[in-house]
């Protein structure tokens, strides 16, 4: 249910810090896990959009792939918070 994923993205992420830059995969081994679950989750989602160029796929198969992603990413924040463990931030400077 898109619905009720979306909702728990939004109780999640009302508890976190803002998201002011780019974040690297890391943290706690469950952070970690929920970060490798998500490029699952993206790979999946890619796939499905490429089936739906010959087959008929209903959008809301895309949508919750697409909303899972998302809740893991944030769920993946959440467990490093409550772990307070600092989440890594991606460092552009160098450019």
């Amino acid at each position: 249910d898109v619905e009720s994923i979306e909702q728990e993205i939004d109780r999640l992420d009302d508890k976190l810090p803002e998201l002011n830059a780019f974040i690297l995969p890391g943290g706690t081994r469950g952070a970690s896990v929920c970060h490798i679950c998500r490029t699952v989750c993206r790979r999946a989602e890619r796939r499905i959009l490429s089936l739906s160029e010959t087959c008929t796929i209903s959008p809301e198969v895309l949508a919750f792939v697409n909303r899972l992603s998302d809740y893991l990413f944030v769920l993946s924040r959440k467990i490093n918070f409550d772990e307070q463990n600092s989440e890594i931030f991606w460092d552009n400077s160098w450019k």
